[in-house]
C-alpha cells in the first residue's frame, strides 16, 4: 500500500497545527519530521520538545520521525516518550546499526534505516528482514528544496529487489525532490511511502494532498 507522509521542513511555521491538520483531513498516513544536529548533516531542526507538539496536532496521524544525528542511540527513549511512532536512523550515523535498531524495537517503536545518495544500497544485505522501513535519500540530507537525484531510481530498483531477494517485507520512504511531475516514476522503480515537502505544503494543501494520493491510488 502506498502511504503519503508530508515533510515538516516545509511547514508554515506560524500555522503548525492548522496545517498539521490540514494534512491529516485530507488524507496523508504520517507526518514526517527530521531532526538534524548540525553535526550528522549541515543543519539543526526539531527536537523532542516540537515532535510533542506536533504528536498532539497530528492526532491519531502516526510520526515518522527521520533522525539525522550522530550516535542516535543516546535519544531514542527520548522520542519514544516525545510521540515517534516510527523512528529511522541513518546508517552512517552509528558503529552499530543493528543495535539500534533494537533499541527503537525494544522501545515499542516501528525501525527504519536511511541511507545517503553515496552510500550504496549493498550496505543494507542481512538487514532488511530486521526493519520495517528503508529510506532511500533522493537528495543532500540538511535541506528542503533540492532536485531529486536521478540515480535515485536505479538505488530503488536494487533495494526492490535485495527485498525480494531476503523475503522482507520492509517498506521503501523516498525523501527528496519529490513532486507530481516524478511521483509516477518514483513508485514505479519501488517506493511505496512518499516524502513531500514543498510539493504538499505550498499553495492550497488539501488539493496538493488530494493531487498526491489520486496517483499513488492509481
Amino acid at each position: 500500500m502506498n502511504k503519503l507522509s508530508p515533510s515538516m521542513l516545509s511547514i508554515d511555521f506560524g500555522n503548525i497545527e492548522e496545517n498539521i491538520k490540514k494534512v491529516r483531513d485530507a488524507g496523508s498516513d504520517y507526518i514526517h519530521v527530521d531532526v538534524m544536529d548540525g553535526v550528522f548533516v549541515p543543519n539543526i531542526s526539531f527536537g523532542p520538545p516540537v515532535i510533542q507538539y506536533v504528536k498532539k496536532a497530528a492526532g491519531d496521524m502516526p510520526l515518522d520521525v527521520h533522525l539525522m544525528i550522530v550516535e542516535p542511540e543516546r535519544y531514542v527513549d527520548a522520542f519514544k516518550k516525545s510521540g515517534a511512532d516510527l523512528l529511522t536512523i541513518h546508517y552512517e550515523s552509528t558503529k552499530d546499526v543493528r543495535a539500534v535498531v533494537k533499541l527503537i524495537k525494544d522501545a515499542g517503536m516501528k525501525a527504519g534505516v536511511s541511507i545517503k545518495p553515496a552510500t550504496p544500497v549493498s550496505v543494507l544485505k542481512g538487514l532488511l528482514g530486521e526493519i520495517d522501513m528503508v529510506l532511500i535519500m533522493s537528495v543532500e540530507p540538511g535541506f528542503g528544496g533540492q532536485s531529486f537525484i536521478e540515480e535515485t531510481y536505479e538505488k530503488l530498483r536494487e533495494v526492490k529487489a535485495l527485498i525480494k531477494a531476503e523475503g522482507a517485507g520492509c517498506d521503501v520512504e523516498v525523501d527528496g525532490g519529490v513532486s507530481l511531475d516524478n511521483l509516477e516514476q518514483i513508485l514505479e522503480a519501488g517506493a511505496n511511502v512518499i516524502v513531500a515537502g514543498s510539493a504538499i505544503f505550498k499553495n492550497d494543501i488539501e488539493k496538493n494532498v488530494k493531487m498526491f494520493k489520486d496517483i499513488m491510488n492509481g
